[in-house]
């Protein structure tokens, strides 16, 4: 009996879990909301920091920008950019890139006959803006533009609220040319959109690329060019793609590079998921020790008499380990089905409107999105299986370490 094979001990700790089933039970459900509170938690700070970070991608917007290298510091009409030449046209055409359009995106004043405010006015190609990552369902009243010689403008719900002005109503728009003369133009307002962020409809107004290159005497030169991928993670696997064949005359900027913040923000939230799961589990080791060790106590008889009839005290540890795994694996195909069980139906959007205020200072939106990531489950499971094992080997350890005698001889 000094060696048992690994179907014999796998039988002996299946049942050595059962034979207390209060007690294993009790540490399965403590398991299995300890998973399913990480993953979900985790899916829950994942789609509030996903729309942070998108919300803050599609104002800049794009995740590979294309300006003038002063265009950043001073973004006026006279930092302009011509329009995609062949090269860049060519790179523009690999398979990670999804979309791309050129805009040009200058300071202006929009007046009505109530009001005058500053805004971003943006010259648009309607159909590859909305490519890009406009949201045609944002348009609550009137119509998005139709083509880029489109004589209307689209402003925001807010920015129609502050101007007193209403869908079919004619405003002004000024700004400069590049010689520095006013440039300005009557748009009847053909569109109002709503933004997840109140902020963004106050900013941005938007007309035809070809309107506003004629309006500003532009030609054919633009503010900027944005191009989108399938996954703002991974950008950089195209990115230095794409600023080849720009060339050096311009800046090529990923999207963490031409918005620092939310650069730093996707380190520091990634970083606070691994703390956040490390955490959870650490309280939940506290239980998992703390039963292990009763069920060790009370078993001292039986390792005991197991001990003297032959079996090593490395085949003890083994068992005890095996029973932790054993115990592990069952509360984490628990908690990951309760997990997805309960986060899928949420996927849709969480109305988390009455703290709409605060969570637009933090640049989210009003409905939250988790996200159930593979990559944070796969992390979830494998910190709670190492730790879950480290956490046993103490009882483990001290369940092998006992003397057969003196074992036998405890009541």
């Amino acid at each position: 009996m000094k060696t048992l094979p690994f179907n014999a001990m796998f039988t002996l700790a299946w049942r050595n879990l059962w034979r207390n089933h209060r007690r294993t039970l009790i540490m399965l459900s403590a398991i299995t909301v300890g998973v399913w509170a990480m993953i979900f938690m985790t899916a829950l700070m994942r789609g509030m920091v996903d729309d942070m970070l998108l919300n803050g991608i599609r104002s800049l917007p794009g995740e590979v920008l294309i300006h003038h290298p002063q265009y950043r510091d001073d973004p006026g009409i006279n930092n302009s950019i011509p329009a995609p030449g062949d090269e860049l046209l060519k790179a523009l055409q690999i398979p990670e890139v999804t979309a791309w359009t050129s805009r040009v995106r200058v300071p202006a004043v929009i007046s009505s006959e109530r009001d005058s405010r500053g805004v971003t006015l943006v010259g648009v190609n309607p159909a590859s803006e909305v490519q890009v990552g406009f949201d045609i369902d944002s348009i609550v009243e009137g119509r998005f533009l139709e083509s880029s010689n489109d004589k209307g403008l689209i402003i925001g719900a807010k920015m129609a609220e502050h101007l007193e002005t209403d869908l079919g109503k004619r405003v002004v728009v000024m700004s400069q040319d590049p010689d520095n003369n006013i440039a300005d133009r009557g748009f009847r307002v053909v569109g109002i959109y709503k933004a997840k962020l109140a902020s963004l409809e106050e900013t941005y107004v938007y007309a035809g690329l070809e309107t506003i290159q004629k309006l500003l005497k532009l030609d054919d030169m633009v503010s900027e060019i944005a191009i989108t991928g399938e996954d703002y993670r991974n950008v950089d696997k195209w990115y230095p793609h794409i600023k080849q064949a720009a060339g050096e005359g311009v800046d090529t900027l990923p999207w963490y590079e031409a918005d620092t913040y939310l650069g730093s923000m996707l380190s520091m939230m990634d970083g606070f998921v691994l703390v956040w799961i490390i955490v959870i589990f650490l309280a939940l080791s506290f239980g998992l020790v703390n039963t292990l060790v009763m069920a060790v106590f009370e078993r001292v008889r039986e390792i005991g008499l197991m001990m003297a009839l032959g079996m090593r005290p490395s085949t003890i540890l083994y068992q005890i380990l095996m029973e932790s795994f054993l115990l592990l694996v069952i509360g984490l195909l628990l908690g990951n089905a309760l997990a997805i069980g309960t986060i899928i139906p949420l996927q849709d959007g969480i109305d988390i409107s009455v703290v709409a205020e605060g969570m637009e200072m933090m640049g989210t939106s009003s409905m939250l999105y988790p996200a159930l990531k593979l990559n944070d489950m796969i992390m979830a499971n494998a910190i709670v299986i190492t730790l879950g094992l480290l956490t046993s080997i103490l009882p483990a350890w001290r369940a092998a370490s006992y003397d057969p005698i003196e074992a036998l001889n405890k009541t």
